[in-house]
């Protein structure tokens, strides 16, 4: 299902607001990727302006960073501990933005957009 992005036909109010124009193919959205644990899969995606943004799929990687020492080290990632975007995220083991992950250096928070960026980026837990 394609999901629309334009401005809504009521207002705040809950008015009716006749608009004198139709939805644009440019007010499309796309589905959420969502990204899980798994072998690294990467899915290229054309976007507006002939740009591109890289998915992941699924990876076993992320790139940590210990704010005290301000050092990043890859390494791998067991499981996902919490998931503040959906409760039933963390028994799929789906990681986006805000998930609390738990990894070989430790407990970890995603600072990256998995589906937009192309990689899993992670501050350390004390």
């Amino acid at each position: 299902m394609a999901l629309w992005q334009g401005k809504s036909r009521r207002s705040k109010t809950g008015r009716r607001i006749r608009y004198h124009r139709g939805k644009r193919k440019f007010e499309i959205g796309r589905e959420t990727t969502l990204t899980t644990i798994g072998k690294v899969k990467l899915k290229k995606i054309r976007t507006r302006g002939n740009n591109q943004k890289t998915r992941v799929l699924s990876s076993d990687v992320a790139y940590v960073t210990d704010p005290k020492t301000n050092k990043t080290q890859k390494t791998e990632i067991i499981t996902v501990v919490e998931n503040p975007t959906n409760i039933h995220y963390v028994r799929r083991n789906i990681i986006t933005k805000g998930a609390v992950i738990n990894t070989k250096l430790g407990k970890a928070r995603v600072t990256s957009r998995p589906g937009q960026c192309g990689s899993i980026h992670a501050v350390l837990l004390e």
